[in-house]
């Protein structure tokens, strides 16, 4: 759509420019050839030029000025808008609005929830019977740091799993260097060596938690000897077992399990729990809604929902706005006033829960921007926070959510076919043509240019050459007339 007023005044000021240059150019024109003095070419040529492309070039001036802004426009509100929708998904799939795991005993037994844990209304009971531990063992004696332990090699065999031999040469008999080489062959066992006051050297094996993770270690004698010293298990003389492999007891809802590590994830779907100490008395698992990120992501949602709109209202405008006669950009004003009042939640009005963001309490006003009654935000949270937490979980968990609708929005609005996206190709395409325009108009300018500088040289040539005549003349008529 053409703003007439604009295009008016716009070919109104041209044309009085034009006028002015015209005249400007033919008076120093006259001028020149009033005086006898020859045309100055350096003013008239330009001045003329200016005259009869200024038009063209106003008005194409114009033209990529308008375009520069709709391209702006359009480029930061399809941004905006992208990055409304993606916040809007990385926060209902970071878990923080959904239902978060919370421990009566947090001392004694930790959790942390999973995104997209479903909890509501979870209630367990847990008693932690014994912690999950780690055999260690380690040398009675302390050595040397730079002492040989013998040489030869190491079977080291955990659980049911075959034994893995590793080689002690020379170079590895130190204990530094034999609990490097242990650690790196990856048996399950760790070594590491302990330093006494003295300076000397014990060296400790350690296996991971649980029973089936109990080790063996079994020296075989190269040709220096004592790695027999690093028996572990078989009743070997030269270490000691100070914490044996066990599993961790858990008793939940009744039933005792055991589990191999202290930190469990697969008793409560979506819960992660670590086991820190023994309870003398079952600690309580319990669900515990989000109210308060819930109310804080609603008035979140209506600030950056509000800060959006009013840019593209103003981007719209019917009368001054740059995007006025963009479909796309109107097509997304009018889908965002219809957000209130879209279903978020599957059901019926009837049953008395709020379905929509009105129902919470979310309202449009007339300029299109958004209110929240508190109160009444407050009223849905506390009666229905199972509803209100399924209105903004993931797309993949809730296909009407918030998050589902603001992604279908954002995807709409910033279509190649027939978005903001075609809209930016369109008007980029026109701001091409236009550079295009300008640059042969620039050409035509140089040659119309060239073209007269030409045609005033030689006129000025000629207007040189009948002056001379002329100064001729003079002369032979006034020796005639003082003759006579």
């Amino acid at each position: 759509m053409t703003d007439v007023s604009v295009t008016a005044s716009s070919t109104s000021t041209t044309t009085s420019t034009t006028a002015s240059t015209t005249k400007t150019a033919a008076q120093a024109l006259f001028n020149s050839l009033q005086t006898g003095s020859g045309i100055d070419l350096s003013s008239v040529v330009p001045a003329l030029i200016e005259a009869q492309f200024a038009a063209k070039t106003a008005a194409l001036k114009t033209q990529s000025d308008t375009l520069t802004s709709k391209i702006s426009d359009v480029s930061s509100i399809k941004s905006s808008i992208t990055d409304f929708a993606s916040a809007l998904a990385s926060l209902a799939k970071g878990g923080t609005l959904a239902t978060q795991a919370v421990s009566s005993d947090p001392n004694s037994l930790s959790v942390t929830t999973s995104a997209g844990a479903k909890l509501a209304g979870m209630s367990k009971s847990i008693t932690i019977n014994a912690l999950a531990t780690a055999q260690v063992s380690s040398t009675k004696s302390s050595y040397s740091s730079t002492a040989s332990l013998g040489t030869g090699s190491l079977s080291i065999k955990v659980g049911s799993k075959d034994a893995i031999s590793v080689t002690i040469n020379s170079a590895d008999s130190t204990p530094a260097a034999l609990a490097a080489k242990i650690n790196a062959a990856n048996t399950g066992v760790k070594a590491a060596v302990i330093t006494d006051s003295s300076g000397n050297a014990y060296l400790s094996f350690s296996g991971a938690t649980g029973k089936d993770n109990s080790f063996t270690i079994t020296a075989s004698e190269g040709d220096t000897a004592g790695l027999s010293r690093l028996n572990v298990g078989n009743n070997a003389s030269g270490t000691s077992t100070s914490s044996t492999a066990a599993n961790a007891s858990i008793t939940m809802d009744g039933v005792t399990v055991e589990r191999s590590s202290n930190t469990v994830s697969d008793l409560v779907q979506g819960v992660t729990m670590t086991l820190s100490a023994v309870t003398s008395k079952a600690v309580s698992l319990t669900g515990s809604s989000p109210t308060t990120a819930l109310s804080n992501v609603v008035s979140n949602f209506v600030s950056t929902f509000n800060d959006n709109m009013k840019a593209i209202t103003k981007a719209t405008d019917p009368i001054t706005g740059s995007l006025r006669a963009d479909p796309a950009a109107r097509s997304l004003a009018q889908t965002l006033r219809t957000i209130t009042t879209t279903k978020l939640v599957p059901g019926d009005s009837a049953a008395g829960a709020p379905l929509t963001l009105a129902d919470l309490g979310v309202k449009t006003e007339k300029d299109g921007t958004l209110t929240v009654d508190q109160t009444r935000l407050s009223q849905a949270l506390s009666k229905y926070p199972d509803v209100v937490e399924k209105m903004f979980r993931a797309s993949d968990d809730n296909v009407i959510g918030l998050s589902a609708q603001m992604n279908t929005i954002q995807m709409s609005s910033t279509s190649s076919i027939y978005g903001l996206t075609a809209s930016y190709n369109n008007l980029t395409q026109q701001k091409s043509d236009t550079a295009l325009a300008q640059t042969k108009l620039a050409d035509s300018r140089q040659t119309a240019s060239d073209a007269l500088t030409a045609r005033f040289a030689q006129m000025n040539s000629r207007v040189t050459a009948y002056k001379s005549v002329q100064s001729f003349m003079d002369q032979q008529v006034k020796m005639w007339t003082k003759g006579n």
